[in-house]
C-alpha cells in the first residue's frame, strides 16, 4: 500500500510539472472598444514574428517578452472581417489560438472579425435565420461523388408549396465550397438583405469548383448536366431560366462567365466579381466570339462584372468588359475601391442579391 500511495503522489507531480511546463495560450485576437487589436503569439525560440494581414499595409514586426510571447496592437481597424497570419522566421503560420479559420487549399489564414457600431451587412444579427445543408451527389461529368453547400432561406419548407429561383455561387481558385461561408457570409448576407425586404428569398448554391486534373469545361458540364438536376430534384425551385442565375468570384469568376454565356437558355442573370480569364477555356469560348447581341440583350436580365481599383486583376477586367461593349453586350461595370479580396467580395455579393429576381 505505502508503494502504491507514494507512486500516485510521484505520478500526481509528474503531470503537474508536465502541465506547467505546457506552452501557454494567450489569448489572441483581442479587439479593444476602440478596434484597436492586439495579437498574441508564443514562440520562445523564433528570431522573429511578424503580423501579416489585409487590414495592414506592410507587415509588422512583433515584440516578444520573457515567457516567450510575441505581442503587437495595431491601430482601430475599419469594421469587416479580414484574413491574417504570423510569419516565424519566414514560415508563414495561422494563429494557433483563433479557431476561426480561411477555408483555402493553398493557403492558412486565420480570420479577424472587426465588428460596427451598426450591424454590418454580413453580421450575425437578430433575423430569422435560413439553413445550410452539406449535400453530396454523383458527378457524371466527373465520375465521382462530389460535396455542394446549399443555403435555404428563413421559411423554406421542403413539403410546402412555395417554389424558390436559385442562385449558383462559385468560390475563388484555391478556395472551397466551404469558403462563400465560413470567409464571404453569404449565408448571413441573404439573411439579413432578405429580412430587410432588399432581397428575394432565393436558394444559394456553392459547388465545390476545383476541377483536378480534368481541365476547366468539366466544372461546365458538372453544373448544367449533375449540379442543377440535383438541385432541380432534390429542392422546390423554380426550373426555368428566368429563375436561374450563376456568380462567382476571381477564378470562380471566369468560371461564372464560362458557364453563363455558353448557356444562355440556363441563366438570365451572370455576375461576374474580379474574374480571372486567362485560362484556355475563355480563349476558346470568346477570341472569336460572335455573338448576337441582340437577342443576348433582349433576354439577359442581369449582366454584371465587379471588381476593385487596386485589384491584380484591374485591367484585365477593363479589357474584358471592353470586349463585351465592343460586341454589343451590354454590361454592368460595378467598380469600388479595394484589392482582390473577400472584404470586397461580400460588397459584390450583397449587391447581386439585391439585384437578382426582380
Amino acid at each position: 500500500m505505502k508503494n502504491i500511495i507514494l507512486t500516485t503522489i510521484a505520478l500526481a507531480a509528474f503531470a503537474i510539472a508536465a502541465f506547467g511546463q505546457r506552452a501557454p495560450r494567450p489569448s489572441s485576437p483581442d479587439v479593444h472598444k476602440d478596434n484597436s487589436v492586439t495579437f498574441r503569439y508564443y514562440a520562445p525560440k523564433a528570431n522573429e514574428v511578424l503580423l501579416h494581414g489585409e487590414f495592414l499595409e506592410k507587415p509588422l514586426p512583433m515584440t516578444k517578452d520573457t515567457s516567450g510571447i510575441w505581442t503587437l496592437t495595431v491601430p482601430p481597424v475599419k469594421p469587416d472581417i479580414y484574413p491574417y497570419f504570423f510569419a516565424e522566421d519566414g514560415n508563414q503560420l495561422a494563429d494557433p489560438n483563433n479557431t476561426y479559420l480561411f477555408a483555402n487549399e493553398r493557403f492558412k489564414r486565420s480570420i479577424l472579425d472587426v465588428p460596427g457600431d451598426q450591424p454590418l451587412v454580413h453580421s450575425l444579427q437578430n433575423v430569422p435565420h435560413g439553413s445550410i445543408q452539406y449535400r453530396y451527389y454523383e458527378s457524371s461529368s466527373l465520375g465521382r461523388t462530389r460535396e455542394m453547400l446549399v443555403y435555404t432561406p428563413p421559411g423554406y419548407d421542403a413539403f410546402g408549396n412555395k417554389n424558390y429561383p436559385v442562385l449558383y455561387l462559385i468560390h475563388g481558385g484555391s478556395d472551397t465550397q466551404e469558403t462563400w461561408t465560413k470567409v464571404g457570409r453569404a449565408n448571413f448576407i441573404a439573411d439579413n438583405l432578405i429580412a430587410a425586404g432588399k432581397a428575394e428569398p432565393m436558394i444559394i448554391v456553392m459547388p465545390y469548383g476545383n476541377v483536378r486534373p480534368s481541365p476547366m469545361p468539366d466544372f461546365t458540364k458538372d453544373i448544367i448536366n449533375d449540379i442543377i438536376p440535383f438541385v432541380e430534384k432534390n429542392y422546390r425551385v423554380i426550373k426555368d431560366k428566368d429563375h436561374r442565375a450563376v456568380a462567382g468570384f476571381s477564378v470562380g469568376g471566369g468560371q461564372t462567365l464560362n458557364i453563363g454565356f455558353t448557356n444562355l437558355d440556363k441563366f438570365s442573370y451572370i455576375c461576374s466579381y474580379a474574374p480571372f480569364t486567362m485560362t484556355e477555356e475563355f480563349r476558346k469560348n470568346f477570341t472569336d466570339w460572335k455573338p448576337n447581341a441582340a437577342e443576348i440583350n433582349k433576354n439577359l436580365k442581369l449582366f454584371t462584372v465587379s471588381v476593385g481599383t487596386e485589384d491584380f486583376l484591374y485591367e484585365s477586367v477593363k479589357q474584358n468588359l471592353a470586349m463585351f461593349e465592343e460586341k454589343g453586350v451590354k454590361v454592368q461595370p460595378i467598380i469600388v475601391s479595394g484589392g482582390h479580396t473577400w472584404m470586397n467580395c461580400k460588397l459584390f455579393l450583397a449587391k447581386t442579391l439585391e439585384q437578382l429576381f426582380k
